[in-house]
């Protein structure tokens, strides 16, 4: 995933959080059975969308115009036409990266019930980043990750979405959006010349697409939901600090269907840090869009831009734990 965490403006928005101590809307839902709508929602597949981790792995790691990238994309792209998509886009462009290259980036969107009054958009980021900047050892942070975690596992987790949906059609629109060269950003570890913005230099992909939206103002996703890191062992969710202050009601209600699915566990109701990720763009687009993503004290996964970040370090039960609350959000849409 990306980066940085904004240290003064998760201190600064705090206050607009969910805290401990307080009673959140996603508790009053979970609790009130009575809002809990009669549907039938499909049971997420975790072997399912782990057998997609490891498909994309196996190519190698998808650095941004390279074959593996190339590779993996028509992997998706066949996966998501073969699963009953109604349309699948892809978007091609360039960006210049921070180092002046130009970066042939593809972005992909699979929609399903494209006529549906409502919209939702459930994005994941297929690239992998070209360095290890979190290696202890300099030498080693020049070569690119498998990104199992940071990448594949959100993009596992929407492609067994896309085969549930295939078998069983939601009656909310929804949008599968992959996006390519969020992972090329600046760091310090890796990069010996300055930058004016480093924020700027990440989610190339998501930011494309938030300017090039394939939509009429009309159909636009109601809001969306980011997945960033959601195959780490044991890993825990807490409430994005931007996601609260941009999306608040959609953080309760996923949150709330979370609760439902008996994750709770996975989802924690407590504020975690402000990550600059791919869900920046949407809502600054006005998508109002949540970023789920692995917190821990102080920082991410310990594998985060590390060789570690590989399939060894995917757990099934966290794919699953995070793929039910999808379904359960998408399902009583």
């Amino acid at each position: 995933m990306s980066r940085l965490v904004y240290a003064i403006i998760a201190t600064a928005l705090c206050g607009c959080s969910a805290t401990s101590g307080s009673t959140s809307t996603a508790d009053a839902v979970a609790q009130d059975d009575t809002l809990v709508h009669a549907v039938s929602t499909p049971v997420f597949d975790a072997d399912s969308a782990y057998s997609h981790v490891a498909r994309q792995v196996a190519f190698g790691p998808r650095v941004p115009g390279s074959d593996a990238n190339r590779l993996c994309r028509e992997y998706l792209v066949g996966e998501f036409k073969a699963y009953g998509a109604d349309t699948v886009l892809t978007q091609s462009f360039e960006a210049t990266a921070w180092d002046g290259k130009r970066l042939p980036l593809v972005n992909i969107m699979a929609s399903y019930n494209p006529d549906a009054a409502k919209r939702i958009v459930i994005a994941a980021h297929y690239d992998t980043r070209p360095w290890a900047d979190n290696e202890a050892d300099p030498q080693s942070r020049f070569k690119p990750i498998d990104g199992a975690n940071d990448g594949a596992s959100g993009v596992g987790v929407i492609m067994e979405l896309a085969r549930l949906m295939g078998m069983q059609s939601p009656r909310v629109g929804v949008d599968l959006l992959l996006v390519d060269g969020e992972d090329y950003g600046w760091s310090e570890e890796i990069a010996d010349i300055p930058v004016k913005d480093s924020d700027e230099t990440w989610c190339l992909g998501s930011r494309y697409w938030a300017k090039n939206m394939p939509y009429k103002s009309a159909v636009r996703p109601a809001y969306g939901v980011v997945l960033d890191m959601v195959g780490g062992t044991d890993a825990r969710f807490h409430r994005e600090i931007l996601s609260d202050y941009f999306a608040r009601d959609i953080v309760d209600k996923l949150w709330a269907a979370a609760a439902r699915a008996g994750a709770s566990d996975r989802f924690v109701n407590q504020p975690g840090s402000s990550v600059n990720d791919d869900h920046i763009p949407l809502n600054q687009a006005g998508i109002p869009t949540v970023d789920v993503i692995e917190y821990r004290q102080g920082g991410f996964s310990p594998t985060w831009h590390t060789h570690a970040d590989n399939l060894a370090n995917i757990d099934p039960a966290t794919l699953g734990a995070v793929g039910q609350a999808i379904c359960e959000l998408i399902y009583n849409e």
